[in-house]
């Protein structure tokens, strides 16, 4: 494909993206979006007033080849309060340009929500985090040299977005909140986002480790950048599926991470639900 035929992901995309999902939930504005990960999307199943589109009718989006990512966008009230979760996400290892996996970001903003909530499955690099383990994202680390706003600034983004607070400091302090009135409990740190598709060699994770990341996971962080740069709020939760390579006794594999997130599922959509009770 030529570089004059590659499609573009940005503002006219999310607008036009968003125009045709709203022809079939309607356009009543979000106060939330939220980003299901890997094994996370039963939250999709707790929706009132549910309406649901497929991502093969969205324009602009692939349909997610990774199995825990079932690629519908859901619609409706959530904890009383209206909201639009995209159950599956599109990683940049499957073969997409950063751009595309921001991309879900950007619709949701155009759909008109300011707060975005992020989730995704992670290994733990942290030496006390054991399987099932939540961790509210306090930071994250790009590991990976890619940065979805590369190129053209898009209208309304900031050039140079600031990144000092990329994870919400008032919506962490209501996810602890949250935790505690449901009796969840939470860790706080930092991601690492590394590319996939392999996981990270027991080499990479110390190296992760003494850099400063408590867990790695191949997502998420396209999509706070591309979000930061839109001006909306951002909080998000990594589930702990698996010790990462070297800390973990055997090996990783990816069923096992879909294990742990339905064992964790309860306890992981009690907390989202009571968040959003109170945003």
């Amino acid at each position: 494909m030529s570089a004059s035929h590659v499609p573009h992901y940005g503002k006219a995309a999310a607008t036009a993206a968003a125009r045709a999902i709203q022809q079939r939930i309607g356009t009543d504005t979000p106060a939330v979006g939220l980003i299901l990960g890997s094994g996370l999307s039963g939250l999709a199943e707790r929706f009132e007033n549910v309406r649901r589109v497929s991502y093969a009718d969205i324009p602009g989006f692939p349909v997610p080849t990774v199995v825990g990512h079932p690629g519908v966008l859901v619609a409706g009230t959530l904890a009383g309060r209206p909201a639009v979760a995209l159950a599956g996400r599109f990683h940049m290892y499957e073969g997409h340009d950063a751009t595309l996996a921001a991309f879900p970001a950007r619709v949701l903003a155009a759909l008109g929500a300011e707060v975005l909530f992020v989730s995704n499955a992670a290994g733990g690099i942290r030496r006390t985090f054991r399987p099932g383990d939540l961790m509210i994202i306090a930071d994250h680390m790009n590991l990976t040299g890619q940065n979805p706003l590369f190129g053209a600034v898009e209208p309304g983004d900031v050039r140079f977005p600031d990144m000092s607070e990329p994870y919400d400091l008032e919506l962490r302090a209501r996810l602890r909140e949250a935790g505690k009135r449901v009796g969840v409990a939470l860790a706080e740190g930092v991601y690492g986002w590394a590319l996939g598709p392999a996981y990270e060699t027991p080499s990479e994770v110390r190296m992760f480790e003494r850099f400063g990341a408590d867990v790695v996971g191949m997502s998420t962080v396209p999509e706070v950048i591309a979000a930061r740069a839109a001006g909306v709020r951002v909080a998000g939760i990594s589930c702990v599926t698996n010790l990462a390579c070297g800390i973990s006794p055997g090996a990783v594999d990816h069923n096992d991470v879909l294990t742990v997130t339905r064992q964790v599922a309860g306890r992981f959509e009690a907390l989202v639900l009571e968040w959003i009770r109170h945003l």
